[in-house]
């Protein structure tokens, strides 16, 4: 935060010979209260006990000081500010895109993908993409997404029903565990194979590097919604090639 002059307001609390009031009301080291004394008192005292006089409540009259270790104070602030970032949950909407006329394998990938998003918590928007003919069947996407949200019932529900939206029709799934949920079972498993690696020295190095939680992803492997260098996005046309409208048209004639 910047004042009109340019200069940085600071936010942290004045300390020692900062102060400017002719008296405080002081609060001992263990929060005992010493009552209004002189500022050149509270800073004695604070000598006496080699201890810094932190202003707590500024706005107060007088203001309030505590005698604490200044620099103990801020580090077990920020971890507690640390803490409280790493136990926030943020529900974040993953993306998965398919086509109306999907392989089976290729199904059952997809299909794979979406679990492991439901069960860390995240909701998941579905896009099935028609192209050329295909926009004439939008019973086919509607199709395809009523059979993904029955495969996934048990983890997810329909949050937002499907709809056309151009050439693409979208539904979107909730999770049925909540994100905070999700995310204390990933701790409690990964505590889990923790423990079961130091009980067990003897397992070989290489098998525990070769596993992969479920949920995460190999080195190398290229996480939904990225696309690999060289390659073009599902839906894309690649250089060189033609659209599927034309052909079909060229075809028909």
């Amino acid at each position: 935060m910047w004042c009109y002059r340019g200069g940085s307001i600071s936010t942290e609390p004045r300390i020692n010979d900062r102060i400017r009031v002719p008296e405080v009301r002081l609060v001992g080291p263990s929060g005992e209260q010493v009552g209004i004394v002189p500022l050149a008192k509270a800073l004695e005292l604070a000598q006496e006990y080699d201890l810094d006089l932190v202003e707590v409540a500024a706005s107060a009259r007088p203001p309030v000081c505590k005698l604490m270790d200044y620099g103990k104070f801020k580090y077990e602030s920020a971890m507690k500010a640390r803490e409280a970032r790493k136990n926030q949950a943020h529900t974040v909407i993953k993306e998965m895109k398919l086509r109306p006329k999907i392989d089976p394998h290729d199904y059952d990938t997809k299909k794979g993908h979406v679990v492991r998003f439901l069960k860390q918590g995240d909701k998941v928007k579905i896009t099935i993409m028609f192209r050329g003919r295909e926009q004439s069947r939008p019973e086919l996407g509607y199709r395809l997404l009523q059979r993904l949200a029955s495969d996934v019932e048990d983890l997810g529900f329909v949050e937002s029903n499907p709809k056309q939206d151009g050439r693409n029709m979208i539904m979107v799934l909730g999770p049925h565990k909540k994100k905070t949920e999700a995310m204390a079972e990933a701790r409690e498993a990964q505590a889990a194979r923790k423990a079961e690696a130091k009980a067990n020295p003897g397992r070989s190095q290489n098998a525990a590097d070769g596993e992969i939680a479920e949920g995460e992803i190999a080195e190398g492997e290229i996480a939904e919604g990225e696309i690999a260098e060289g390659e073009t996005a599902e839906g894309e046309i690649a250089e060189g090639e033609t659209a599927e409208a034309p052909a079909e048209a060229s075809a028909e004639a």
